[in-house]
């Protein structure tokens, strides 16, 4: 099992329940949290995405997002061996030309360290805020999945499509990892779990209970273009504080806020039933730090006291 870790002060969501110390970091102390979690050999730092939220969101979702593969950017600056991850990219607010050489940029810089989970997002507003058609975003992006793999593997590429259109196109640099950037889906509904089969490294599942995992893992695998690879799949703890608009009444299930959190043999056997469902991937719902730096002595707990039992 893979510890992952959440660049502090990214995003600020009610559920999440952020401290109110976190939101006075800056540059300076992100660089202090993610250059320890890579020397701790933490696994992956996550950035979330949002461009806009709509005054009557911001009180569960918050308005702080900082711009992920700018973040990552940043990351990759400060850290060596740390991956580099959308969690998550909203794929259809981009177009796949700009998000292509985005990540293929991020990827080059880093030297083959970055990981998007895209998803298709749950704002309608947001989508309206930029002019899309959030009705037809399942459609866009199943086009600018494969638009990109093929800016991603062509020396000139061509797409034809309802809404990506471009013939012979030069576009450099390329993503150092090969063929393509690792592509992770986020999302609980069967086209999700299709885009897995087809073109995934891995599954971000949101609403789905643990429990569940195994039986949507052999579903997309049945389906007629699986590809035939390993399917990793990260189960954040985070995920099971809240529901679907970010609320805390429609989450999967609470989430205790003490013995879990605190108490090594508690978190190793949940890791342990996690791991067991076929998760390879997790992080762990932080306790209410009192400050900064007690957060660090988390980071250094968590890699003393339970990396060592779940590697």
């Amino acid at each position: 099992m893979k510890l992952n870790i959440h660049m502090l002060n990214g995003c600020q969501v009610a559920a999440m329940a952020p401290p109110p110390w976190e939101g006075g970091l800056n540059g300076d102390d992100i660089a202090r949290q993610l250059r320890l979690a890579d020397e701790l050999g933490f696994w992956k730092v996550a950035v979330p995405e949002h461009f806009g939220i709509p005054a009557a969101h911001i009180g569960l979702s918050g308005d702080q997002y900082a711009h992920p593969t700018t973040s990552l950017g940043f990351c990759a600056g400060v850290t060596r061996s740390l991956k580099l991850a959308s969690l998550i990219t909203i794929l259809p607010l981009q177009h796949p030309l700009v998000q292509a050489k985005m990540w293929a940029t991020l990827d080059w810089l880093s030297g083959g360290r970055a990981e998007i989970v895209a998803a298709v997002g749950w704002l309608d507003a947001e989508y309206e805020m930029l002019g899309l058609p959030f009705a037809e975003r399942g459609a866009m992006f199943d086009e600018y999945i494969p638009a990109m793999i093929e800016l991603w593997t062509k020396d000139l590429a061509s797409f034809e499509g309802r809404y990506v259109n471009f013939r012979d196109v030069g576009a450099r640099p390329k993503p150092v990892q090969k063929p393509i950037i690792p592509l992770w889906f986020g999302g609980d509904a069967k086209p999700v779990l299709r885009r897995v089969a087809r073109w995934g490294t891995g599954w971000s599942p949101f609403m789905t209970a643990p429990e569940q995992i195994p039986e949507q893992i052999d579903w997309l695998k049945s389906q007629p273009d699986y590809h035939g690879r390993p399917i990793d799949v990260m189960y954040s703890t985070f995920m099971l504080r809240f529901g679907k608009e970010k609320d805390t009444v429609h989450a999967v299930r609470s989430v205790p806020e003490a013995q879990p959190l605190i108490e090594a043999q508690a978190l190793i056997d949940q890791i342990g039933y996690l791991a067991g469902l076929g998760v390879t991937e997790t992080d762990i719902a932080r306790p209410p730090h009192r400050d900064f730096e007690e957060y660090l002595d988390w980071l250094r707990w968590i890699a003393a006291e339970i990396m060592p039992h779940i590697a």
